[in-house]
């Protein structure tokens, strides 16, 4: 196609093509798609995409897993204030402890993405692991449309999901490394994964000192 051609409809400036009233999703709302909804089927396939774009890239399970942690945890570092700004102004109280974030991430991030809160939210038992926390999903949506060979029967794609959360809790400045393991139960749960919360030391300190003042 010759410079002096056009797209019926679309306005080329600076390089970037834009439709003819001018505008991009940049101008879009952030309120305008809060009840917006992807299909799981669109959610699939952009999902397989990005994990087999990512598998072209790396040599092994725990580096493809890591790289979709990675993923993960960019969009994890907006969702927050995203979430927050939705919400009304008397209500955008942003999460000030462990526990109140963790609750947080169960109930709001993941009704957010999967529409539906996480199963369960526990405490490690480990009386000297006290930075430990768990997020249980019996079903992570991120698994239910991967094939994933016998070769390869230890990746676990929600590995994107506990970037996520991982983007989440440093938005919020608690920091923490989050990695998703599978613990199936039989059939009827068996992709049922846990999302172990490790948070930094100095949280817990933090935490902590709070909690004496």
């Amino acid at each position: 196609m010759s410079n002096s051609q056009q797209v019926p409809g679309v306005v080329k400036e600076s390089g970037l093509r834009l439709p003819s009233n001018g505008k991009s999703i940049y101008h879009r709302p952030l309120n305008r798609t809060k009840t917006g909804e992807l299909s799981q089927a669109s959610f699939a396939y952009l999902f397989g995409e990005m994990v087999t774009y990512a598998q072209k890239r790396v040599k092994g399970i725990q580096e493809l897993e890591q790289r979709l942690n990675l993923q993960g945890h960019s969009i994890g570092m907006k969702l927050l204030d995203l979430l927050m700004y939705r919400e009304p102004a008397r209500t955008q109280l942003r999460p000030l402890g462990i526990i109140q974030l963790l609750h947080f991430i169960k109930q709001n991030i993941w009704l957010h993405l999967f529409g539906r809160q996480a199963d369960r939210l526990e405490k490690s038992n480990d009386a000297d692991k006290p930075e430990e926390y768990m997020i249980i999903d019996n079903e992570p949506l991120v698994n239910q449309y991967i094939s994933v060979p016998k070769e390869m029967s230890q990746l676990n794609c929600a590995a994107f999901v506990a970037g996520v959360v991982e983007g989440v809790c440093d938005g919020a400045d608690f920091p923490a490394k989050v990695t998703a393991h599978t613990v199936g139960e039989g059939e009827m749960w068996p992709g049922k994964t846990v999302f172990l919360v490790k948070f930094a030391k100095e949280v817990v300190e933090r935490e902590a000192y709070l909690a004496k003042s």
